[in-house]
């Protein structure tokens, strides 16, 4: 298998897998961050699965739902990890949809993925 395609498969299903946990149960997406995860959510950095998942229950609203516009992954340069950047848009409640980016660094451990890093921004136009 091509590299550059397996990248982009395992982003694929990264993406997938992420969103869907999220959206359903955020507490549940506690595993697939390692023990030092650095998150850095809207400029506050936060370190620390507990604390990560922590910060997303509080954040607030009941109902949440990604829309993926797109995607990229890449290999690392020196092919220990995966860099996967989204673009899409979120629902929540009855609010209207907002534009938002996330970019995470994934490493592998044991077989499977996992997020060291991950930096999330909402795309908000001011007037």
């Amino acid at each position: 298998m091509n590299p550059l395609t397996q990248f982009k498969e395992i982003g694929q299903a990264f993406v997938t897998h992420y969103y869907k946990v999220f959206d359903e149960n955020r507490a549940a997406l506690l595993p697939l961050y390692v023990n030092d995860a650095l998150m850095t959510f809207e400029g506050s950095q936060i370190q620390g699965p507990e604390n990560i998942i922590k910060k997303l229950i509080s954040l607030p609203f009941q109902k949440i739902q990604h829309v993926i516009t797109t995607f990229d992954s890449q290999p690392t340069l020196d092919g220990q990890g995966v860099i996967v950047f989204v673009v899409g848009q979120l629902k929540t409640d009855e609010d209207a949809p907002h534009s938002f980016s996330q970019c995470f660094y994934l490493k592998p451990l044991n077989g499977s993925w996992f997020v060291t890093n991950d930096m999330f921004r909402l795309s908000l136009h001011h007037a």
